[in-house]
């Protein structure tokens, strides 16, 4: 029997439109959905600090902000890069693993005046995790070199991709820009061994990254603290820096991915980043004593 020319072409448009439909659904059904917390407003204001927190939940499948417009805004990553970096140094070779020893090369670090002891002496990647030593990640990015980690960036598509300004100075004074919301895309990426970095590295990274284990979860974290990166410049007044605190939360078969960052106008205010997080990482459940 032949078939009907008339028939096939009418049906056409119903099967194109039916197979439209079936394509869209998933997209429709699976959209993760963005929650307001206008109440979290209190616990900064509280600490006299103004910023943004953004929280996915991963089971649930829902992001929850304070300003979701300033969780899509990119600001410096300042040491937040480091985990990146770590990623880069492991897989170049400018370190052979966590546990490689780096010469101190002598010259005192301090904060806010007063000579940092855990700076002043020899490095490993997972030291300088720890301590945030910027220039054990100096020394590693101008190891991997800039035509090397301009690759990685690319691969992995790390915010801007602008590695303008230096390569031991572009994650802190140079063109590198990250939002809360990126950061957190790239942390679920580590967390599933999802980057482009070999499994070994991204493995050795999600160990160093550990804060705090506990009977009932892991956080993984890293702080950063850029200089008037605030971009909130006025009246001929310098901006104010940027505090960064990125990470996750594993437990009880979840997981919570969070960035937060604040400007930091007085020194103290950047003690607020760490408590102030996990006060609210509690209040979701995402923390359990």
């Amino acid at each position: 029997m032949l078939a009907c020319p008339t028939l096939e072409i009418a049906m056409k448009p119903h099967w194109l439109a039916a197979l439209l439909l079936l394509l869209t659904l998933p997209l429709r059904t699976y959209a993760a959905t963005w929650q307001e917390h206008p109440e979290w407003a209190k616990a900064f204001a509280e600490t006299g600090t103004h910023g943004s927190l953004l929280v996915y939940d991963e089971q649930a499948d829902t992001w929850h902000v304070l300003d979701a417009e300033r969780a899509k805004r990119p600001y410096l990553p300042a040491s937040t890069f480091k985990l990146f970096n770590a990623l880069v140094a492991l897989d170049t070779g400018a370190v052979k693993d966590e546990y490689e020893v780096i010469r101190w090369d002598g010259k005192v670090r301090s904060i806010g005046g007063k000579p940092f002891a855990e700076w002043n002496r020899d490095q490993s990647l997972a030291s300088g995790m720890r301590y945030s030593t910027v220039w054990l990640y100096q020394e590693l990015a101008r190891r991997a070199g800039q035509a090397r980690m301009q690759d990685w960036i690319n691969r992995a598509g790390y915010g801007n991709r602008n590695i303008e300004g230096g390569i031991d100075q572009f994650w802190l004074s140079g063109s590198l820009r990250i939002s809360a919301e990126q950061q957190i895309d790239f942390l679920r990426q580590l967390a599933d061994d999802r980057l482009p970095f070999s499994p070994r590295a991204q493995e050795a990274v999600r160990r160093i990254s550990i804060t705090e284990s506990q009977p009932r979860y892991v956080l993984h974290a890293k702080t950063g603290w850029g200089t008037q990166a605030a971009q909130n410049a006025s009246n001929g007044q310098p901006a104010d820096d940027i505090g960064w605190y990125v990470g996750w939360v594993e437990g009880q078969g979840r997981r919570w991915f969070f960035a937060m960052n604040i400007d930091i106008h007085r020194g103290e205010d950047g003690a607020n980043r760490v408590p102030l997080t996990k006060q609210l990482l509690k209040q979701l459940g995402a923390l359990t004593p």
